[in-house]
């Protein structure tokens, strides 16, 4: 692994499965590093592998070839529990536990200060007056908040984020980016996120990679690889959405 900045090393990274008695490589083959405190965008046709290359970072899938190295460390060789405080997961709808919203935030470091936890809620605009409603009464924005407020309470170095914003109306969405690109750049935590969409992974800045058929067709800065793709496939995608 490069001795520079790089924290996270898919090697080979692949996933087969049985379908209908084929195997079929879901990720196949996919070799990237990615550097501490900038953002990736995963962009991709739907059934890309997008969501499942994420998966496998973080063991909630494992690979049926190749590896994931974590400060030159192979994943299957850490306490999973552990794995996934130091390389978050946001999932596409927040999935929250019933209590209230520091309730949540706690869930995730139960000794987590109060301090802590106001800090949290201010970070990602949280009224301080809703830390103690229940999450049932927030709206899909406020959620999505509050599951990204109990991923920072870990202090992890790697945020997966897998369309964070798909369910979320425009002004909401343009918050989340807002918030996700400012949590890299002060905190120089790692973002990962998934996105079918080439204009979100523009907005977002740093590098895109774009997965087809489970395989990485080309990588770059985001704006060079949704409006100047360099391979045939990456054409193919661009016109597609286009049209």
């Amino acid at each position: 692994m490069s001795q520079s900045r790089s924290l996270l090393s898919l090697q080979n990274l692949s996933r087969q499965i049985n379908s209908n008695g084929n195997d079929r490589s879901i990720v196949d083959h996919v070799s990237f590093e990615f550097e501490r405190g900038r953002i990736y965008n995963i962009l991709g046709p739907s059934g890309s592998g997008k969501s499942s290359l994420l998966r496998l970072i973080n063991r909630l899938d494992e690979a049926t070839g190749g590896e994931v190295l974590f400060h030159g460390t192979s994943i299957t060789d850490l306490d999973p529990c552990e794995l996934r405080r130091q390389i978050g997961y946001l999932f596409q709808v927040p999935y929250l536990f019933e209590g209230t919203v520091r309730d949540n935030v706690r869930h995730a470091c139960p000794d987590i200060t109060a301090d802590r936890v106001n800090q949290l809620a201010e970070r990602i605009q949280i009224e301080p007056s809703i830390l103690d409603s229940p999450v049932d009464n927030l709206s899909e924005g406020e959620k999505q908040r509050v599951a990204i407020a109990r991923l920072l309470a870990t202090n992890p170095e790697v945020i997966l984020l897998d369309e964070p914003t798909s369910a979320l109306d425009p002004a909401r969405t343009e918050t989340i980016e807002k918030l996700v690109r400012n949590i890299v750049t002060e905190d120089s935590i790692t973002a990962l996120m998934v996105t079918h969409s080439p204009e979100q992974a523009v907005r977002m800045g740093g590098e895109t990679l774009l997965l087809v058929d489970g395989s990485l067709i080309e990588h770059g800065s985001s704006t060079d690889v949704v409006n100047n793709p360099q391979t045939e496939q990456g054409r193919r995608y661009r016109e597609k959405k286009l049209s």
